[in-house]
């Protein structure tokens, strides 16, 4: 036995791994199979094992990858899934290295539902602020779906139960296969050139992705975001979407559901009336009574039974107002006299006439000046004696300076 030729078991599967990492088919690779123990781990990594009638396929996809799938893989469905195949040496098992999966059957629609999403949400034909106001009540409602259908039944009937007045056209499309988009786009412009209708609903029952593709159509979407009539889309069953239901004014979950949106229900509507009207009535009659108090207070006022009493009232009231008025003046003529004679006693205690009567005299000279100093006098000279009754002229025999030393003038 040639030692040499012994390997472990790890380079048994280092040497796998080499070969198959460097073979062109298995490092990029399409696998069509059925999911079965599908489980995402909290870390974001799936792991799962893919199978058909003949083997099974050990896979994992990473959680950069998984996050990125636009729907829930579950066990049993079946997915085409595009990665490389490579060993783990670990194990020394093979398993597919998912990067992309999408459901099989309808994963190029899918891809393709999902690229024009994106594309129109980026131009803002989902922006909210773009959607028209559903009319309260329609009076025209057009229908633009298939003239044969369960869906166009179903609509009838419940228009008709709810809002009977309302007119109702139906432009007969297809609404599946290659000629259905055109079609629809035609009706929703036709019908917008014309001004048909106050609202249109567009759509068609439940089915496949592929019967409701005409829905997807790019051209349908531009043409209800140009419609200047508002939309509803009522396009299958409750969990369908399309792209039609984004770009609609208003999306309904089925069609018997968007005839309900679209009109009241005249029962409700009868009860809401009613119900206005016994409100407006009871507002009114609350109204009448309140007036009919108030009229009474007013008949019931003195002014009205007996007129002369107001007036008599109001004369009182104007003689009350003269007389207090009158008694104002008299106390601000009082209190005037009484600052009068204040001021006059004031202006007579400071009279020359008053110190004169406690037997002063007043001393002027010879040309009228008053006589304050005996330096104004000569000896001689005439002066002029004012006493309280009357004057005397005076001449100075002799002039002395001070009241007690006795000296002359002539000695200073």
């Amino acid at each position: 036995m040639d030692t040499r030729m012994i390997l472990s078991v790890s380079d048994i599967n280092q040497h796998l791994r080499a070969l198959i990492s460097t073979d062109d088919i298995l490092s990029s690779v399409y696998v069509r199979g059925e999911l079965s123990n599908f489980k995402l781990h909290s870390s974001g990594h799936a792991y799962m094992t893919m199978k058909d009638e003949g083997g099974v396929l050990r896979a994992v996809m990473f959680r950069s990858s998984a996050s990125k799938l636009k729907f829930r893989p579950d066990n049993g469905m079946k997915v085409i899934a595009h990665g490389r195949v490579d060993v783990f040496p670990r194990d020394g098992q093979y398993q597919l290295y998912i990067d992309e999966l999408i459901p099989d059957g309808v994963g190029a629609l899918y891809v393709a539902f999902e690229q024009l999403k994106e594309k129109l949400g980026a131009e803002g034909l989902f922006d909210p602020a773009c959607k028209k106001p559903i009319p309260r009540c329609p009076m025209r409602i057009a229908l633009v779906t298939s003239p044969t259908g369960a869906a166009v039944r179903d609509m009838l009937r419940i228009l008709r139960a709810r809002w009977p007045i309302a007119r109702v056209r139906i432009y007969p499309v297809r609404v599946q296969g290659p000629e259905a988009p055109a079609e629809i786009c035609e009706g929703l412009a036709f019908i917008n050139e014309h001004r048909l209708a106050d609202l249109i609903i567009t759509g068609r029952g439940g089915g496949s992705i592929e019967d409701l593709w005409a829905f997807n159509d790019e051209r349908v979407a531009r043409a209800i975001f140009a419609s200047r009539i508002p939309v509803i889309s009522a396009v299958g069953h409750e969990p369908d979407f399309t792209i039609a239901d984004f770009v609609a004014d208003l999306r309904a979950a089925t069609p018997s559901n968007a005839a309900e949106l679209a009109v009241p229900d005249r029962t409700e509507l009868a009860a809401q009336l009613r119900m206005t009207g016994a409100r407006i009535l009871q507002l009114e009659r609350h109204r009448i009574v309140l007036d009919r108090q108030r009229v009474a207070a007013l008949a019931s006022k003195r002014v009205l039974t007996s007129p002369m009493n107001y007036i008599e009232d109001r004369a009182m009231a104007l003689e009350h107002c003269a007389q207090r008025l009158q008694d104002a003046v008299q106390r601000g003529m009082t209190a005037r006299r009484e600052r009068l004679a204040r001021g006059a006693g004031v202006l007579d205690a400071l009279s020359p006439m008053k110190v004169l009567a406690r037997g002063y005299a007043m001393t002027t000279d010879d040309r009228g000046a008053i006589v304050k100093s005996v330096s104004q006098l000569q000896s001689g000279g005439k002066i002029e004696l004012r006493l309280m009754d009357g004057s005397a002229s005076c001449r100075v025999d002799e002039v002395r300076i001070g009241a007690d030393n006795g000296r002359k003038k002539d000695d200073v």
